[in-house]
């Protein structure tokens, strides 16, 4: 059974302070469209540039993960991502007035209970989960991190383990089976930090927003009377002490193993940075959040892997054409010997699909290589621009008045040789939708199964009649 896409019903707001830039923020969860994902905007700054949820925008992970894109960005941003993961929402548009995500109590629960508030729609679009392969692991043997992400066809479990050689802390595990038990287990367990790494935060004025209630402090030293009263001038409370539990008073543990509970929160807002739902069961030992993005950025490329495996089509070279040779020649100004497309497979208004007949023939091989012949990578490029060629000039009524230029080639990239006797067939697919005559179109070059040759093309159709 499918599963349908989520946004949420109508715009919610909610306000609070950036645990490390102290400063006054307002976080707006907006309905988003089907496939937009996870995104921010900055309204408080000109453009209000957009900022994707992606582990590949990541670009600091030392106190939280932080994401930059289009000259913008925004931090602190696992707490919220994982609230949208846990209640299983696809598609929120999250506007900001400041760069840092509000801190609230350091979990992630009143995040679930804003949105809840306005509740979820469902959408037209099928949810397209991840399901994890086979088992993915990942380490950094120094900080003695091991995570790995196992099958698991039904469902997205977690289980993470904490160890951080203290008396206090000891060895903890959380682990939920499911995602339907991150609001009851999950979602209200706070950060933490040790009294050591706070008194530098404080030293490097790097927790403005901090006011100890919305942090574990975990005491791993010796701390006498005179350190405590400091700390409480420093947070404006009349006095602090040491819990039995070994943590400062300020609050009361909501869970025993607490810590353990929010690394497991953090895993799940930082993997929601590989971009797509998974499905599979993972395993966390001490992981971070440096570790998190390292093992997102590897899951994802084994999904966009995947992926270009799966868009990979063989056809049939003898398949009827929609435009043979001569065809083509009524369409295209080209003409041997650089008239480089023979047939024309397929054609739809967002793809196309063509076919070269690589032959001994061809007068390239004259001079390029004659005792050991190979097609020249520059005539592939320029094969695949002429089949994306046919797919413009499919917009126009009269395409034998129009010719096709080249604006820009990126990403080129030749996988294997392509050599006489090979039929090299093309497909074109449109990045973006045609515009005043330019479109954008990711290409790939395919001798049966394989590709050779892939590139991202812009071209715009001119008149010359």
């Amino acid at each position: 059974m499918n599963v349908k896409q989520r946004t949420i019903k109508a715009p919610v707001s909610i306000s609070g302070v950036g645990l490390h830039t102290g400063q006054n923020v307002t976080m707006t969860f907006n309905p988003a469209p089907e496939k937009h994902g996870y995104k921010f905007r900055r309204v408080d700054l000109p453009g209000q540039p957009v900022i994707d949820a992606d582990c590949d925008n990541v670009t600091d992970t030392s106190r939280g993960t932080t994401l930059t894109q289009n000259g913008a960005s925004v931090s602190t941003v696992e707490h919220v991502l994982a609230a949208l993961v846990g209640l299983e929402i696809d598609n929120v548009l999250i506007d900001m007035d400041a760069q840092e995500t509000p801190i609230m109590d350091g979990s992630s629960i009143q995040f679930i209970t804003a949105i809840e508030e306005t509740g979820t729609v469902e959408q037209d679009a099928d949810r397209e989960y991840y399901h994890i392969p086979y088992n993915i692991h990942y380490s950094e043997p120094d900080r003695k991190v091991d995570m790995v992400a196992m099958p698991l066809d039904d469902d997205y479990r977690f289980t993470c383990m904490v160890d951080y050689n203290s008396q206090v802390l000891g060895s903890q595990h959380a682990t939920i089976s499911s995602l339907k038990e991150f609001k009851k287990e999950i979602a209200s367990s706070r950060t933490f930090c040790f009294l050591h790494e706070l008194e530098m935060l404080v030293k490097h004025d790097l927790i403005k927003g901090g006011d100890l209630n919305n942090a574990i402090v975990v005491v791993d030293k010796d701390v006498d009377q005179e350190e405590l009263s400091h700390l409480a001038k420093l947070f404006n409370r009349k006095d602090i002490n040491v819990a039995p539990q070994g943590i400062l008073n300020n609050i009361e543990l909501r869970h025993q193993n607490e810590p353990a509970r929010h690394k497991l929160l953090d895993m799940i807002g930082d993997l929601a940075l590989v971009g797509v739902p998974l499905k599979g069961h993972i395993m966390a030992a001490r992981p971070g959040h440096a570790a998190n993005v390292a093992f997102a950025k590897k899951i994802k490329a084994l999904i966009k892997k995947e992926r270009s495996r799966k868009h990979v089509k063989v056809y049939d070279p003898n398949m009827k054409p929609v435009y043979d040779t001569v065809q083509i020649m009524e369409i295209l100004p080209h003409r041997p010997p650089l008239l480089l497309v023979d047939k024309i497979l397929e054609l739809t208004k967002t793809h196309v699909v063509g076919l070269k007949a690589v032959t001994m023939n061809e007068p390239f091989f004259v001079g390029h290589f004659p005792g050991a012949p190979v097609m020249p990578g520059v005539l592939q490029i320029e094969a695949m621009a002429q089949t994306g060629g046919i797919l413009v000039l499919n917009t126009v009524p009269d395409p034998e008045n129009w010719l096709t230029l080249f604006l820009k080639i990126e990403n080129a990239r030749f996988k294997d040789k392509v050599l006489p006797g090979d039929t090299l067939i093309f497909r074109c697919d449109l990045i973006a939708p045609i515009r005043r005559g330019i479109a954008q179109m990711k290409g790939i070059g395919m001798v049966g199964e394989k590709i050779v040759v892939e590139a991202e093309l812009m071209a715009q159709i001119v008149k010359y009649k």
